[in-house]
């Protein structure tokens, strides 16, 4: 082909291409070349999506807030509108003299701030497969539901308080499965090797370090939390492969600390959820367990800092893999975990929005 030809056929070819192509929002299977339940991805593809969705999305913003004893970093990311983000430190600042933390009056927006954190303990690891697509939901234009949320709110997303464990179980798990995953039991990949991925790099359990900042992440989240002090603040888990999925309400009797006010938003949030498990037959429970009185928990010490502090636990953790039979003898899959995790993340933003009036009076 004559190089002229040739010239303006690639001319042709670049013109062809949307305006902005290459920022175009990509869903998490797009970008990552593989259906979210079918693999677990690394630290390092988590930030590379957050940062993509950042770039692609008018309604977000990254802030990285620290890193990990094995140098991986730590971030959020701010999900709102985009002159909620023009203005995101005035809605900051606004919380705070709300809440009588901060001197001066009430000066332009306020939302209500919803926090949701994952995967504090490595090797329960849908957390932050379940992250991803949370906030694609958020950040996409075209969703409408979503979008109208976010006339009421903020939303703090932090993917992974725990990269040094997750990646440590992620790593040996994709070292581990064969080409299809095995659902028995007693397969190997069912019997993570001692570490495990629960803990961080020292083998310390970050859901115990909340109240003490013993360890390098704590100690970098806590002043941005402080930052902020949301109204809602999730953290997600999971627990043993045969358990029902767990929502707020927490466990009584209630810490006398507790408000009024943060018993009625846990039972509005969690009716909104069974709404949803309901709709889909999925099994769950509440009221039970899962208590507010020790103080170093992600659920706990939110609460004790005046948030609607909840925690969200999916049966699964680090024996499910992939799949893994159940002592029913039902298959319970990565793609079904991150489906009931990705629904309370969305249905906490949902009934927030809703009820923004009655947050917004702590």
């Amino acid at each position: 082909m004559p190089q002229r030809r040739l010239f303006a056929f690639a001319l042709l070819c670049i013109l062809a291409l949307p305006a902005s192509g290459q920022d175009r929002l990509l869903a998490p299977a797009d970008f990552l070349g593989y259906e979210p339940g079918t693999r677990f991805t690394p630290h390092h593809r988590v930030v590379a999506y957050f940062e993509h969705v950042a770039a692609a999305s008018p309604n977000v913003r990254l802030e990285y807030y620290g890193e990990t004893y094995e140098g991986r970093p730590l971030l959020v990311a701010y999900v709102a509108r985009p002159d909620y983000l023009a203005r995101l430190d005035a809605i900051r600042t606004n919380n705070l003299r709300l809440a009588g933390l901060a001197e001066g009056a009430v000066d332009g927006p306020t939302a209500a701030l919803v926090w949701l954190s994952y995967n504090v303990h490595g090797n329960e690891a849908v957390s932050t497969e379940a992250a991803l697509l949370t906030l694609y939901d958020l950040a996409n234009p075209d969703n409408a539901r979503t979008q109208a949320w976010l006339d009421s709110t903020v939303v703090i997303i932090d993917p992974c308080i725990n990269p040094d464990g997750r990646d440590r179980y992620v790593h040996w798990y994709n070292q581990t499965v064969g080409r299809f995953p095995d659902p028995n039991p007693d397969a190997r990949e069912h019997h993570e090797p001692w570490p495990g991925g629960r803990t961080n790099h020292y083998y310390f359990d970050l859901n115990r370090d909340w109240a003490w900042a013993t360890q390098q992440e704590t100690r970098h989240r806590l002043p941005l939390y402080q930052r902020w002090l949301p109204h809602v603040h999730v953290d997600f888990h999971e627990q043993g492969v045969d358990e029902p999925y767990y929502f707020a309400p927490a466990a009584e009797p209630f810490h006398e600390a507790i408000t009024p006010w943060q018993r009625e938003l846990q039972t509005i949030i969690g009716q909104n959820h069974a709404r949803y498990f309901d709709e889909r037959g999925w099994l769950y429970f509440t009221r039970q367990v899962f208590d507010l009185f020790y103080p170093g928990y992600g659920d706990t010490w939110p609460t004790f800092n005046g948030a609607v502090g909840m925690t969200y636990e999916q049966g699964g953790s680090g024996r499910a893999g992939l799949a893994i039979r159940t002592a029913e003898g039902d298959t319970l899959t990565l793609a079904e975990r991150i489906a009931h995790h990705h629904t309370t993340g969305l249905s906490t933003v949902e009934a927030t929005a809703r009820h923004r009036t009655r947050v917004l009076a702590a």
